[in-house]
């Protein structure tokens, strides 16, 4: 994710660090080529009809109003998502005191919330489709050799509740709490799954690159007669907002990818340690802090 203040003049001008102008300089500069081309010709030869611009206008706001529409439902996927992974985040919290609480046994409270973060950085690992670290494999041991390694985790941490109930360490109500609170955890892990697995409709990009495609070709020919050889110009003008919302809402529709406007997964699971490094009787590692404006 990217962190930066609000952008000055150099940085609207000279910013590349989150912008999607690198993903469509190609489309853009072709689709000048296009335009400088139907100009030439129609200086050349004549042979194009004059087409007047009211279809163009009428053309471009449905266009931004579906653009409209697919990139809130984007962010709407990204804000649900920062909210599961906020959601994970508190649970782990309140696990650890709700483990001082009930589960006076040290060894058995550490292994718990020792086995809570191997959760958490199994599902971030799941989540962006990263093969896991040999530090993570160390930690996690076998758990991650199965089929769904982050409930494999939650698994096993549920087995450590009933054993702690079975060994009279922890009483009925503080196993219902702990019981209560990883089901928490398994219902925001859920979440984060569906989104991962669930993308938006295909044939939304389909409609939207296509249309917009369609759009910035024909708008020359509404153009060249009042614009002559500024034409090029404002079709990149308007190929810019169109192809750039609708790169936009490609970013925002993969909250846990590798992109750079995705969340910052690493960072989360470095807030959780620290916050869990009091329970543990460790000290608490450094913040993640964003290199080159990106935060992971």
């Amino acid at each position: 994710m990217i962190i930066r203040t609000k952008p000055g003049l150099l940085d609207l001008v000279f910013t590349m660090r989150g912008s999607v102008l690198p993903h469509i300089a190609l489309p853009l500069f072709w689709l000048m080529a296009v335009a400088a081309l139907i100009v030439w010709v129609e200086r050349t030869w004549h042979p194009l009809p004059v087409i007047d611009a009211a279809p163009f206008t009428v053309f471009g706001i449905a266009l931004s109003l579906f653009l409209g529409f697919r990139n809130n439902a984007a962010y709407d996927r990204w804000w649900e998502a920062r909210r599961l992974c906020g959601g994970l985040l508190a649970d782990l919290r309140s696990l650890a005191r709700e483990a001082e609480i009930f589960l006076h046994d040290e060894a058995l409270r550490q292994a718990l919330l020792d086995g809570a973060l191997v959760f958490l950085h199994v599902h971030r690992a799941s989540l962006r489709g990263q093969a896991f670290d040999p530090d993570l494999r160390a930690r996690a041991g076998a758990i991650l050799d199965s089929l769904q390694p982050p409930d494999a985790a939650l698994d096993r941490l549920g087995a450590l509740v009933a054993q702690a109930h079975a060994a009279g360490a922890l009483d009925g109500f503080g196993a219902r709490t702990l019981s209560a609170r990883l089901a928490s955890l398994a219902l925001q892990q859920a979440g984060c799954e569906r989104i991962a697995s669930t993308p938006l409709p295909y044939v939304y990009s389909l409609l939207i690159y296509r249309t917009t495609y369609l759009y910035c070709l024909l708008l020359p020919l509404a153009l060249v007669g009042l614009a002559g050889w500024l034409t090029p110009l404002f079709v990149c003008i308007a190929a810019y907002v169109f192809l750039g919302l609708a790169e936009v809402s490609e970013e925002l529709s993969q909250p846990f990818g590798d992109n750079i406007n995705a969340l910052p997964l690493d960072a989360l699971c470095r807030t959780a340690e620290i916050s869990l490094a009091p329970h543990l009787g460790r000290p608490a590692p450094p913040p993640l802090l964003p290199t080159d404006f990106h935060l992971r």
